[in-house]
């Protein structure tokens, strides 16, 4: 089968490479164009791109696909039976949408019709969902609305962040590609309509749409007077860049538990012991005297710093200070140098405006 494939970032990737091991014929790869990157502003390649020319294939890097016909034509002489797509990160046009005969295919990473759009891996942990998945998704005009021809579904741990499930949503997005193809080549060619009803697609409904949208620069702010379930939500969701500041300097929390009593049984051994000295039993509230949000609270020697929220306190356990090494347990400590009663967040609106 001959594809045209589109994706940019690493998490693509597997994708790609789980197509040519298939036995596929990459008749081309589509990209966003290469992009300075890092302190020295250095251009760089995307992941897609740089593993598409060590597989010795033709590469296309648009700036907007939809503004440059030229491109349109190119991309429609290679003759691709199909267009697989995978976080390319530019809405295609009706016109290639038309292009390919047996029709344009997404690889999504989330339970559709939930968290539609740019961020579904981000906003499903940062919202506490349960579990999300992969959908393959036949594309239409509208933004992730077509009808979804196979999905699976992965659990989502309490402590996983956004680099540990995009891996695992990466695999399972080649996984299902590859076992999609030969249901699509075996439906054919044909009007859209007839070929989405042999292969037999689930249409969306709009019950239960969510839209994952773009984060923005205060997303990534943390608030200490929310609770430490919402905040450990943020911290995983948006690792490894949610951020509050420490004596005036930027810190990045990379890892942390919430003290909460009642997720005990998902809870490392040293939370779920801090957990029982300082979490809130169910249903109560803070005292009026309670410590403010951001407050350290207790320093454990190998494990990390207690610090208090807006509920149950938070474990941190692994940081990164402005201007240093990423520290966890004992190494944070002595990179902190904090006390009780010291206030993490304090500053933040001076150095994020």
């Amino acid at each position: 089968m001959k594809i045209l494939f589109w994706g940019t970032p690493a998490y693509a990737v597997p994708s790609l490479d789980a197509l040519v091991a298939a036995g596929h014929e990459l008749v081309g790869v589509v990209t966003q164009p290469d992009r300075r990157r890092g302190r020295g502003k250095t251009l760089m390649p995307s992941p897609v791109k740089a593993r598409a020319l060590e597989l010795g294939l033709p590469v296309f890097t648009p700036e907007r696909i939809r503004r440059e016909p030229d491109c349109q034509r190119q991309l429609a002489d290679l003759g691709a039976d199909a267009y697989v797509v995978v976080a390319f990160g530019q809405i295609l046009p009706p016109e290639v949408l038309a292009q390919p005969p047996l029709g344009c295919w997404n690889g999504h990473g989330s339970l559709l019709p939930r968290w539609r759009g740019a961020g579904p891996i981000q906003w499903s942990l940062i919202e506490g969902d349960a579990e999300t998945g992969v959908g393959i998704m036949a594309m239409e005009a509208g933004l992730d609305t077509g009808p979804v021809l196979l999905e699976r579904s992965l659990a989502i741990g309490l402590t996983d962040n956004a680099q540990q499930l995009a891996g695992r949503l990466a695999a399972l997005t080649a996984e299902l590609l590859v076992e999609a193809m030969p249901r699509i080549e075996a439906a054919g060619p044909g009007p859209e309509a007839e070929r989405l009803a042999r292969l037999g697609v689930r249409h969306q409904s709009e019950e239960g749409m969510t839209y994952a949208r773009m984060l923005s620069k205060d997303d990534f702010q943390i608030n200490w007077t929310q609770s430490a379930l919402a905040i450990h939500r943020r911290v995983m969701g948006l690792y490894p860049g949610a951020t509050s500041t420490w004596q005036g300097k930027r810190l990045k929390l990379l890892a942390t538990e919430p003290l909460v009593q009642r997720l005990a049984d998902q809870l490392s051994p040293e939370a779920a012991a801090l957990a029982q000295r300082w979490g809130m039993p169910p249903g109560s509230a803070p005292a009026a005297d309670a410590p403010a949000g951001g407050t350290v609270l207790e320093l454990v020697p190998g494990v990390g710093l207690v610090v208090a929220s807006g509920g149950c306190p938070l474990l941190l356990r692994e940081a990164q200070l402005e201007g240093k090494k990423a520290a966890a347990g004992t190494a944070l400590l002595q990179q902190l140098q904090a006390s009780p009663g010291d206030q993490l967040g304090a500053g933040a609106q001076a150095i994020s405006s």
